[in-house]
């Protein structure tokens, strides 16, 4: 399997206030395109391995048409959740996902703007997976979120190639 996730464009890490970053990350997964599709589909598979390394993702909840939501909370090494919710804006199956995503802290309260493309393409059996994000938050925690950006997708990617060998 292709370990390694190219970073395509990456703004860097936010400076200045309202804190915004755009990535650009792509990998070849070994795996059909309709396994990485349910991958990102399925409450179930997402739950294995949505989130940074140091994360877990529970209370997985999938409404897959546009309009409907994705809900799903990470916890933290520190038991600390992080609760964010997606609004599906375009879905072609088996090819993309395009999807509003927003973080909150533990009141509820908004931290991030986001909107996330997802690309699979098929590649002789493999699938090219090409992810587009753009956040955008204007608390001074989402300086280190946004930070982490790149780096937690890169070791999401990472679990969801280690749980596709599993599968």
């Amino acid at each position: 399997m292709d370990a390694s996730t190219e970073v395509a464009f990456d703004s860097g890490p936010p400076t200045v206030s309202p804190y915004e970053r755009t990535i650009v990350l792509k990998r070849v997964f070994d795996a059909p395109r309709a396994l990485m599709w349910k991958m990102w589909t399925d409450p179930a598979h997402l739950a294995q391995w949505f989130g940074p390394r140091i994360f877990t993702s529970h209370s997985v909840k999938l409404d897959l048409r546009v309009g409907g939501m994705l809900h799903l909370t990470m916890r933290g090494p520190d038991n600390t959740e992080h609760p964010m919710k997606c609004v599906f804006r375009e879905i072609v199956p088996n090819e993309k996902l395009a999807f509003v995503n927003d973080a909150f802290d533990d009141n509820g309260n908004k931290l991030l703007d986001g909107f996330t493309t997802v690309l699979l393409e098929d590649v002789g059996g493999k699938t090219r997976l090409t992810l587009e994000m753009t956040a955008k938050g204007v608390a001074e925690v989402t300086k280190f979120m946004l930070g982490g950006m790149s780096e937690g997708w890169i070791q999401s990617f990472d679990k969801l190639a280690s749980y596709l060998v599993k599968s």
